[in-house]
């Protein structure tokens, strides 16, 4: 398979004069906010240092791509002081689209390392972000998982990070935004594949096994354009609750027919709040719905948050949902290359391990033993400004709370592996298996593989 999009290069090596650029983006919160290191002004003098951004640019996840690139590429001019260099070694950083398909992403991935890349990230679909994580770990390069919420990617293996919130967090965020759930009947509303599956197992481990709920999970087929159907299911659960989790272009069919089936008439729905061009999408239920948030543009005050909304306002665009994403896989990336050296991938790994710093949405520690980013998350509602719908914080919650848990054990098998049927898929868009195991997604954050042949900082 031909690359696509490749060696796209972004204008982060142009910057290196950007003085008043880089006053704005010098840390205030201390070294957690990002290192450019300490080599003189000028022309970089090390050798540059590869990084492969594989993302969706195409694709059912094209919208959450590019904004994964967008923060990337804000989040690279904060934590570089807008150089573009870290310790006088430029970032060579190309851009490639997997088009959302994870046999692309693999051939992306393996061309790349073939040239010599060692660090690899961007991945916004949970079917991609799983398939890399193996691709990592067998050719030993770092690799940090973008938007994908899969909570298998946590604790996968050594080589593999994240930049985002994992499925557990949204789960434990409606937990504390609900409070006592015993006895109750949760409907989870959501597509059939990694993203959908992850949801039901963590409503049934948090809401369920552990809140004394009745889950009832309704899954549709990627690839349904008739919601109808799985609509009057959910109403003929008679629900006390939907939990609706939901990404991609069908988001506004769904939510219309969910409408029209009277789902809002007699029970609380909650979801995530996704990305603003999905707000005009609930249509008047909009101000009904309780919703959980991992970012929005006006949640925090964080120099990190200041930064990316001013750089992309500066090109006429708003400050969204996965934006935080790329900025803090960027600041992951500076971090490694300032700390590891960005030849090896031991050092950078261990550099990654046990790191806190304050990104977009605040304060967030890497944690050492399997992996998972421990953040802040949201509670927030839609309200009416003129004839925008925008968002509104209403809390913000514990890290601690939400904390996936670091279970006992090691994954399991490979013949104990899920996979989909392949008529659960969208045409032209191979979401491939399931990589995440039962063992993992009934206990997401369990605790990672460790590699015999690495000595470990953090035991």
């Amino acid at each position: 398979m031909s690359r696509t999009s490749r060696s796209t290069r972004r204008r982060l090596l142009a910057l290196i004069g950007a003085t008043a650029l880089a006053l704005t983006a010098c840390s205030t919160e201390g070294d957690t906010e990002g290192s450019s290191g300490e080599a003189d002004e000028g022309e970089a003098s090390g050798d540059p240092v590869p990084v492969g951004v594989i993302t969706s640019t195409s694709g059912l996840l094209s919208s959450y791509g590019q904004q994964f690139t967008e923060g990337f590429e804000a989040g690279i001019d904060f934590a570089t002081d807008g150089t573009g260099e870290v310790d006088g070694r430029p970032l060579d950083i190309t851009f490639h689209d997997d088009a959302t398909d994870p046999a692309q992403a693999n051939t992306l991935a393996t061309d790349l390392i073939g040239e010599g890349y060692q660090i690899i990230t961007g991945p916004v679909s949970s079917g991609v972000a799983v398939q890399l994580a193996p691709v990592a770990e067998q050719n030993d390069v770092l690799y940090i998982s973008g938007a994908a919420a899969t909570d298998a990617i946590t604790g996968i293996n050594d080589n593999t990070f994240r930049s985002g919130r994992q499925t557990y967090q949204d789960v434990a965020t409606a937990e504390a935004m609900l409070g006592d759930v015993e006895g109750s009947r949760v409907v989870v509303f959501a597509q059939d594949y990694e993203f959908g599956q992850d949801n039901v197992a963590a409503v049934t481990s948090v809401l369920g096994d552990e809140g004394g709920a009745e889950v009832i999970p309704i899954l549709s087929p990627v690839d349904t354009s008739d919601f109808t159907p799985f609509a009057r299911q959910a109403v003929d659960a008679d629900p006390d609750l939907i939990f609706v989790a939901w990404a991609g272009e069908t988001t506004n069919a769904m939510w219309q027919t969910l409408a029209q089936q009277g789902v809002f008439d007699n029970t609380t729905v909650v979801t995530g709040l996704a990305e603003r061009a999905s707000f005009d999408d609930f249509g008047p239920a909009a101000t009904q719905i309780d919703f959980l948030s991992h970012y929005f543009d006006t949640s925090t005050e964080t120099d990190a948050n200041q930064h990316l909304v001013e750089t992309l306002d500066a090109d006429g665009i708003a400050a969204d949902i996965f934006h935080n994403d790329g900025f803090v896989a960027a600041q992951m990336v500076v971090q490694a290359v300032a700390e590891g050296g960005g030849d090896d991938v031991s050092s950078m790994i261990e550099s990654l391990e046990g790191w806190t710093f304050t990104g977009p949405k605040g304060e967030q520690t890497i944690r050492p033993e399997d992996h998972a980013l421990i953040q802040p998350m949201f509670q927030a509602r839609l309200v009416e400004e003129g004839e925008e719908i925008l968002p509104e914080l209403v809390d913000t919650l514990d890290v601690e709370q939400l904390a996936p848990p670091a279970a006992e054990g090691s994954p399991a098998t490979d013949s104990e592996r899920i996979t989909h049927d392949d008529d659960d898929r969208p045409a032209g868009t191979d979401f491939g298996p399931c990589r995440g195991t039962r063992a993992q997604i009934g206990r997401p954050g369990f605790q990672r593989r460790r590699s015999r042949d690495r000595q470990r900082r953090h035991p």
